[in-house]
């Protein structure tokens, strides 16, 4: 199976001011880089979803793929966006991450891929305790007209649709640092530098 990398990084960031995420330095790398090097090796191609100028990405060997449409749908539009990319390229599955979460595992494709093959059901998303997180995804190309129409009735909710259709739910540990946490206000940035020295 072939598994496409989708970095989501299509997020407003009105917490930090309207900055790009992605180009947020974190002890000196950019954010998307950072997602870029943790992914790759777990994929067999990258993406990146955004819906920023192309040319701010003029410097990355990996495609840039937008949302299909300006509704700013939020994630999911993201994914589909993935998805849509995917189906011309060969690969079966995509697996999603936030830009902002720089901390996301080592092992996160394999423990997706595992728990969706264990429960025998088509999705897979990330948990820490009780606490989903959905757009730590696996998602299967085949879903993608499903999605899209998911889309256009007005869904918005990650985990309510992939819930409807079979999500397995691969689990982390959250101590001493949840792997998902992710940086939302220039507070959590700050903290995001401690933890990666």
């Amino acid at each position: 199976m072939s598994i496409l990398g989708v970095i989501l990084a299509g997020g407003l960031a009105r917490r930090m001011g309207g900055q790009d995420k992605a180009f947020l330095m974190l002890n000196g790398e950019a954010m998307l880089d950072r997602a870029l090097a943790r992914l790759a090796p777990q994929v067999d191609t990258l993406a990146i979803n955004s819906n920023a100028e192309a040319i701010r990405f003029a410097g990355y060997d990996v495609p840039l793929v937008p949302d299909l449409d300006d509704s700013r749908a939020g994630p999911l539009a993201g994914v589909l966006a993935g998805l849509s990319f995917a189906d011309g390229t060969g690969a079966s599955h995509i697996v999603t991450v936030a830009v902002d979460t720089p901390f996301f595992p080592s092992d996160l494709v394999a423990r997706l891929w595992a728990a969706a093959e264990a429960e025998t059901v088509p999705l897979a998303c990330a948990a820490t305790g009780d606490r989903t997180h959905p757009v730590f995804g696996l998602w299967p190309v085949s879903l993608r007209t499903d999605l899209a129409d998911a889309l256009a009735s007005g869904e918005r909710k990650v985990d309510r649709w992939t819930a409807r259709r079979g999500c397995a739910v691969a689990r982390w540990d959250a101590d001493p640092v949840d792997p998902f946490f992710n940086v939302n206000t220039p507070e959590d940035m700050t903290l995001a530098e401690r933890l990666a020295t």
